[in-house]
């Protein structure tokens, strides 16, 4: 039998009935991705399986790194070849780790290989990649159609032109929506000087005004919203290193956007009070025009300093950053927008997964809605460090126990591969196994009915209502 057979980390009967009768065939609403718009509208043709599935991929590149890799095989100038067969090495020493089962989930699904990629095996693998790349093109679109992929939300700056999202709406011969989320991460940058002034610039060129004050920059940062409104998006994400709550008055927050604007030093506290400003005054702009609002938080980026001057950031040197006072914070901001009943509809993903349970609280206070808006406020599926068997069960405990799972939105790719729709699957096994397993130990009842409506929301329903998308 393959590794990868059908019922795969399906632990029992109810498992394997849950998953191919209500899960396997659902299709994939992918409200959340680092795919390149540009590569979607101009059908992309990869040259090479190493060009696919290792370019930008930084989870590997860590994976790699641990195993002596040098780096010009992992993101230098080496061979395709050179770098796949290192990328075979590593993956055959990645066991337990979640690189091991995607790897040979995508190798499966894309490629019809079942074998385990070894380094006895890499050329046989690499040369048969390649066959199937060519011969069934294999291309950007031709990746998605083949994924079962109705719906795609990539992460894109509020300056962006989105003209390849333009042009893919306008393209009658892809039937698959791809709207841009709008990703203002630069705007909150007010204590990297350089990052700011050039975000502040291309807003100006943006909007042809002038954001010489906070005001100015909020009237901006609302056009913008619109111009991505304008080009069918409704999300929006945010992703901040740690999250805090301090109130401070218009004068206060205009003093420190001056110096922002300057170029001087923000302090911690000065930073603070910006944030949440700001954070506050965007989600009330999303709730007045029906976005949702996402929040990433958790990460510490670019550790590797000696690195991070070579390859500058996404290279794989980020870590899960801790800090105090997470509920006083996340449970401010909620209720700051709640006050004035312009919170948004509202995903939070926590990168520590000590949190999990911290978030399915918080988030459970603000849930109070005239729209019949089921989980308005939603804890998002596992992210990046908790995108494992781990992780994603945490979270879906968690949220089991805070909130309702019947109304989860499921999950992610957050990736920048055309390849990595296989996280769906893989997350689409586990919740199955967990669900059976709880129905096998009599915790929840053998309900052909109620099952399938469980695990269709979670698979799939839930994020179409819950996103509303009208193309």
């Amino acid at each position: 039998m393959s590794f990868i057979h059908d019922d795969f980390m399906l632990q029992s009967e109810t498992a394997k009935k849950l998953y191919h009768e209500y899960a396997e065939n659902m299709p994939i609403f992918d409200y959340h991705c680092h795919l390149v718009p540009q590569q979607i509208a101009e059908d992309y043709e990869f040259e090479n399986i190493t060009e696919l599935w290792l370019g930008g991929d930084h989870y590997k590149w860590r994976a790699m790194r641990a195993m002596g890799i040098p780096e010009e095989k992992i993101t230098g100038n080496a061979s395709p070849e050179e770098k796949f067969e290192a990328w075979a090495y590593t993956a055959e020493n990645a066991v337990g780790n979640p690189l091991f089962h995607w790897t040979a989930l995508e190798l499966k699904k894309y490629f019809h290989i079942e074998e385990t990629l070894t380094s006895a095996n890499w050329k046989e693998i690499y040369a048969e990649c390649n066959r199937v790349l060519k011969e069934e093109k294999l291309t950007a679109r031709q990746l998605i159609k083949n994924s079962n992929v109705t719906f795609i939300c990539t992460t894109d700056n509020p300056t962006d032109t989105l003209e390849w999202h333009k042009a893919i709406a306008e393209d009658e011969t892809f039937d698959v929506a791809v709207v841009p989320g709008f990703r203002p991460d630069e705007a909150f940058a007010i204590q990297e000087a350089a990052k700011f002034a050039g975000f502040i610039g291309k807003m100006q060129e943006a909007t042809g005004k002038e954001m010489t004050t906070f005001a100015e920059l909020l009237d901006g940062m609302e056009e913008r919203i619109q111009y991505f409104a304008d080009h069918g998006s409704n999300v929006s994400d945010h992703g901040l290193s740690q999250i805090y709550y301090a109130e401070a008055t218009d004068e206060e927050i205009e003093a420190i956007y001056a110096k922002a604007i300057a170029g001087d030093s923000i302090s911690e506290a000065e930073y603070a009070k910006y944030q949440t400003r700001l954070f506050v005054e965007l989600g009330k702009i999303y709730a007045a025009k029906d976005f949702v609002m996402q929040l990433h938080f958790g990460a510490i980026r670019n550790n590797n300093k000696r690195m991070f001057a070579k390859l500058g950031a996404d290279a794989g040197f980020d870590s899960i950053q801790d800090q105090p006072n997470v509920s006083y914070a996340l449970n401010n901001l909620l209720g700051a927008m709640d006050l004035t009943n312009e919170l948004p509809k509202f995903i939070a993903y926590n990168l520590d997964p000590t949190y999990f349970d911290l978030v399915g609280t918080a988030i459970t206070n603000f849930q109070v809605n005239d729209k019949g808006i089921k989980s308005k406020v939603q804890m998002g599926s596992g992210w990046w460090f908790n995108d494992t068997k781990y992780g994603m069960l945490k979270q879906l405990k968690s949220l089991s126990e805070a909130g309702l799972l019947m109304n989860f939105v499921g999950m992610l790719t957050d990736s920048r591969s055309f390849i990595s729709y296989t996280r769906h699957e893989y997350f689409r096994r586990i919740l199955c196994d967990f669900i059976g397993d709880l129905v096998e130990r009599g915790e929840i009842p053998n309900d052909a009915k109620l099952l399938e409506k469980l695990i269709t929301n979670i698979s799939y329903n839930n994020a179409v209502e819950y996103f509303d998308f009208k193309k």
